[in-house]
C-alpha cells in the first residue's frame, strides 16, 4: 500500500491521542444556509440528488432520532442510494454516523459537535454528510460495526465511521469530544486527518477500504463445526467460567446481561441437573433484578450496567432487552417458583403496558436515558428528596434502598436492593419481613407518584418488528405461565398490528413509525415473528399462528446463501459497495441465523418437513465451530443446537377447552421447556409419519398426554402430576434411547 503504510501509524497516533501530526485546519467559510429540502424530497430524488446540496434534509424524517437533528447546521441525509449517489458523483468522503433516540453519548455528540457552526462547516465543505438510525437500519449498523472492528477501531453508539464515495469503509471511532480530552483527539482532528490523506493519498485510502471490505466477506463466511451434544457440553462449559461468581453476569467492564449466554447455560442445567449452571443462571438474574440496572419504582430493566454489581445502569431502557428478560425469568421461575423473580416478571409486564405500548397494541422501540438534558435524571434521587417525600417512613426506605446523603452515582442515588439482606433490614427494624415489604410498597408508590411530576424522557415510538416478536413471544410465555389471559390477549394485538401494518403479500416491513412504514424487513424481523407465531400458536392453538410462522420463514428464505448456507441479514444493495454479511454472532439478542435455526428446528418437530431440520442443521453448522470459540458470543446458536439436538416434543390428545386437557396444558407451560414442540390432537387425529408418538390415543377415554424426544416417548399420562414428572424426566435425557445420532455437519450437503 505505499505511502499508506507510512501515514496509516500516524492516523492510529493521532486517533490514540498520543503525540502525532494532527494535520492543519481547514475548515471552510461556507455558510450552512435554511434547510431546502426535506427527507422525502431527498430520498425520492431520481438523480441520486436532493433540490439543494446545501441544506439539511431530515425534515419530515419518520425517525424520531433523525427528526432530533434536523435543526443541525450540519447538511445531513439520510441513508439511502441517493447519499451515495451523491458522493460518488461529487467525489466526496461520506461522513456516516450511526445512532438512536436513547442513546446518550448521541446526545453529547450532537450537542458538542454536530450543532456547532464552526463545525458544520468543516463537514459541509468536505464530506457528504449521512445520519442513520440503527434501530431503522440494523443490517447498515451491523455491517459498519463490524467493519470497525476489523479495522481496530472501537465499536458501539454514536458509531463515526468514513466511507469512500462508494460506501467502503476506510476509518473511525464512537465518541469523539469536540477538544483533546482524556486521550481522545479532538472531532474535527479526527475529520482532518482522514480528509487530508484522502486529498493526498486517493488510491492509498481506496486500497485500504478494498482490503476491509474483503476482511468483511471473509469474516460473513462462518466457522463452521459439528452439531453435538459434546460439543454443546463443552461449549456451555467454557461459557460457564466467564461467569462473574460473585455479582452474577459474564466478567469484564461494563456489565451486560448477555440474555442469550444465560439461556445457554440455563438450557444446560435443564439437560444434565448441574447446579453449578444453574447457581451461575439464577445469581445473575437476582443481582440484576435487585440491582440499579432495575427500576425499582417504574419496573423494567436499563440496557446495561456501568459497575460490576449491576447498581448503577446506563438509563436508556429498550424493548428487546426487556422482553428478553421477561421471558428468561419466566422461565426460570418455572423451574424455581422465585418469587423476586416472579415480582420482577409482574413489574416488568406492567412496564412494557404503562410505558412501552402504544395505540393499536404494539410497542414502542425506546425510553431516552437522558431528559431535562441529562443522563439519569428522572430516576435519580437525593437523600433530602426522599426524605421530603416519605417523611417519617424514609429511614426504613433509605436503608433498604442504599440512599445515602453522598449518593452512590455523580452525587445522586440510583435505588437498589443489594445494600443489606432482607433479614438484616427486619432486625433493624424490628419489624418482621411481610410488614416491611408492605410499607416499602407504599413507599415505591409515593415516590413513583412523585417522579411522575418529572420531566419524562423522550420515547422512541418506532414499531420495530424484530423486537416486537421478542415482546409477543415474552407475553405469551409468560401470560401461560403465570395464569394472565390478559398478557396473551396483549401479545395477540401487537402480533396483529405488525402483521396488519408491517405486513403485504406474506411480507414484512422492518419498521413503523409516525403512520410511515419504513425499510425492508431483515432476517431479525422475520425469524423473530416467526418465533412470536410458534408462541402463540402452541398456546392458543390458533392453526393461523403457525401458518403465518411457517410463510415468514419462507419469505426468509430468499436470504438464504444457496452456496454456502446461512442467512444473509438484508437483501442486496443496502450497503453500496460494502458485501453482505452472514451474522451468527449475538449482539444484545440473538443472532438472526440463531433465530432461524431454532425457528426451522421446531417447525420440523411440529411438521415432520425435514427440510426444516436440513436448513436449521446446516445454518448452526456453518457457525457452530466459533461457538465452541467463543460462547459468550454465540448463546443464541447454543440455544438453536440444544433444539435441534433434543427438543422436547409434547402431545396431548384431547380437546383445548375441556378443564382435562387444560390442565394437562397448564402443566407443560408452567415447565421450563425452551425450545418445546407442543401438539394438541383430537382423538383420532394423525400427527406427522416421523412424530415418534404417531397412532398413540387416549387412555381410557380421558385426555391423554405423551413426552418425547428423538424417538423416545414416554408412558401416556393422564394426571398433572404424571406429566410434570414425565416432562423433567424426558428433559434430561441427553440421547434418545434406539435414536439414531444426528450427523455433523459438512459444507455442501
Amino acid at each position: 500500500m505505499g505511502r499508506l503504510l507510512n501515514l496509516w501509524p500516524l492516523l492510529a497516533v493521532l486517533l490514540a491521542g498520543s503525540a502525532g501530526a494532527a494535520g492543519k485546519d481547514v475548515r471552510a467559510t461556507d455558510a450552512a444556509g435554511p434547510p431546502q429540502c426535506t427527507y422525502a424530497d431527498y430520498q425520492g430524488s431520481s438523480a441520486g440528488r436532493p433540490a439543494s446540496p446545501a441544506a439539511n434534509c431530515l425534515g419530515g424524517a419518520a425517525s424520531p432520532y433523525l427528526r432530533l437533528h434536523e435543526a443541525d447546521p450540519v447538511h445531513w441525509r439520510p441513508w439511502g442510494r441517493a447519499a451515495l449517489a451523491e458522493a460518488e458523483a461529487s467525489g466526496r468522503l461520506i461522513f456516516l454516523s450511526i445512532g438512536y433516540t436513547a442513546c446518550h453519548w448521541c446526545h453529547v455528540m450532537q450537542r458538542e459537535n454536530f450543532a456547532d457552526e464552526e463545525t458544520a462547516r468543516l463537514m459541509n465543505s468536505r464530506f457528504v454528510n449521512v445520519l442513520l438510525d440503527r434501530e431503522e437500519h440494523p443490517d447498515v449498523d451491523a455491517t459498519y460495526q463490524l467493519a470497525a472492528a476489523t479495522m481496530g477501531v472501537p465499536t458501539g453508539w454514536p458509531l463515526n465511521i468514513v466511507l469512500m464515495p462508494d460506501g467502503k469503509p476506510v476509518f473511525g471511532g464512537t465518541y469523539f469530544p469536540p477538544v483533546r480530552r482524556l486521550g481522545m483527539p479532538a472531532f474535527t482532528e479526527f475529520l482532518t486527518v482522514i480528509f487530508e490523506a484522502y486529498r493526498e493519498f486517493p488510491a492509498d485510502l481506496a486500497e485500504r477500504a478494498a482490503e476491509v471490505s474483503a476482511a468483511l466477506a471473509r469474516a460473513s463466511e462462518g466457522q463452521e463445526g459439528e452439531v453435538s451434544r459434546a460439543a454443546f457440553a463443552a461449549a456451555t462449559r467454557t461459557l460457564l467460567g466467564s461467569i462473574d461468581s460473585f455479582y452474577g453476569g459474564f466478567e469484564g467492564g461494563a456489565k451486560f446481561p448477555y440474555l442469550p449466554a444465560l439461556g445457554a447455560l440455563w438450557r444446560a442445567h435443564l439437560r444434565t441437573g448441574g447446579p453449578d449452571f444453574r447457581q451461575a443462571v439464577t445469581l445473575s438474574l437476582e443481582n440484576m433484578a435487585q440491582g440499579g440496572l432495575y427500576d425499582h419504582l417504574g419496573g423494567g430493566f436499563a440496557r446495561y450496567a456501568t459497575d460490576p454489581a449491576w447498581n448503577i445502569p446506563h438509563f436508556e431502557k429498550v424493548l428487546d432487552v426487556n422482553a428478553q428478560m421477561i421471558e428468561l425469568m419466566t422461565d426460570v421461575w418455572r423451574e424455581t417458583r422465585s418469587p423476586l423473580l416472579a415480582a420482577r416478571v409482574r413489574q416488568s409486564v406492567r412496564f412494557l403496558f404503562d410505558d412501552m405500548r402504544l395505540p393499536g397494541g404494539a410497542f414502542a422501540a425506546t425510553l431516552d436515558s437522558d431528559s431535562e438534558g441529562r443522563e439519569g435524571a428522572f430516576y435519580v434521587w437525593s437523600a433530602g428528596e426522599i426524605d421530603a417525600v416519605l417523611g417519617p417512613d424514609s429511614d426504613l426506605f433509605k436503608r433498604a434502598y442504599g440512599v445515602t446523603a453522598e449518593g452512590n452515582w455523580e452525587g445522586t442515588n440510583v435505588l437498589t436492593r443489594n445494600t443489606v439482606t432482607a433479614a438484616e433490614l427486619a432486625q433493624s427494624a424490628g419489624l418482621d419481613r411481610a410488614a416491611i415489604e408492605a410499607r416499602l410498597d407504599a413507599a415505591r408508590r409515593r415516590l413513583h407518584a412523585r417522579r411522575a411530576r418529572r420531566p419524562r424522557p423522550m420515547r422512541d415510538d418506532k414499531v420495530l418488528a424484530d423486537w416486537n416478536g421478542l415482546a409477543i413471544a415474552a407475553l405469551t410465555e409468560a401470560g401461560a405461565a403465570f395464569g394472565e389471559p390478559k398478557w396473551i390477549d396483549a401479545a395477540r394485538r401487537a402480533f396483529a398490528f405488525v402483521e396488519v401494518t408491517l405486513g403485504a403479500k406474506g411480507r414484512l416491513r422492518h419498521s413503523w413509525s409516525a403512520g410511515t412504514a419504513g425499510p425492508e424487513a431483515k432476517l431479525d424481523d422475520y425469524a423473530h415473528m416467526a418465533r412470536a407465531g410458534l408462541a402463540l400458536f402452541e398456546i392458543t392453538g390458533e392453526a393461523g399462528y403457525l401458518d403465518r410462522a411457517r410463510a415468514w420463514m419462507s419469505a426468509a428464505g430468499s436470504l438464504r446463501d444457496e452456496g454456502d448456507g446461512g442467512y444473509f441479514m438484508n437483501a442486496p444493495g443496502n450497503t453500496g459497495a460494502v458485501p453482505r454479511i452472514k451474522v451468527g454472532y449475538d449482539d444484545q439478542m440473538p443472532a438472526g441465523n440463531a433465530v432461524v435455526a431454532d425457528v426451522l428446528a421446531r417447525l420440523y418437530y411440529l411438521t415432520g418437513d425435514d427440510g426444516y431440520r436440513a436448513r436449521s442443521e446446516r445454518t448452526i453448522g456453518l457457525f457452530f465451530g466459533a461457538a465452541q470459540e467463543d460462547p459468550l458470543s454465540y448463546g443464541g446458536m447454543l440455544g438453536a443446537a440444544d433444539t435441534l439436538l433434543g427438543a422436547v416434543q409434547v402431545v396431548v390428545v384431547g380437546k383445548r377447552g375441556e378443564p382435562a386437557t387444560d390442565a394437562l396444558l397448564e402443566e407443560v407451560w408452567r415447565t421450563s421447556l425452551p425450545g418445546r414442540a407442543v401438539d394438541v390432537i383430537a382423538p383420532g387425529e394423525a400427527l406427522p409419519q416421523s412424530h415418534p408418538a404417531k397412532g398413540k390415543g387416549q387412555i381410557d377415554g380421558m385426555p391423554t398426554a405423551y413426552v418425547c424426544i428423538g424417538t423416545f416417548c414416554s408412558l401416556p399420562v393422564t394426571g398433572r402430576s404424571e406429566l410434570a414428572a414425565s416432562l423433567k424426566e424426558i428433559r434430561a435425557m441427553r440421547v434418545a434411547p434406539g435414536a439414531p445420532p444426528i450427523q455433523g455437519y459438512t459444507k455442501g450437503r
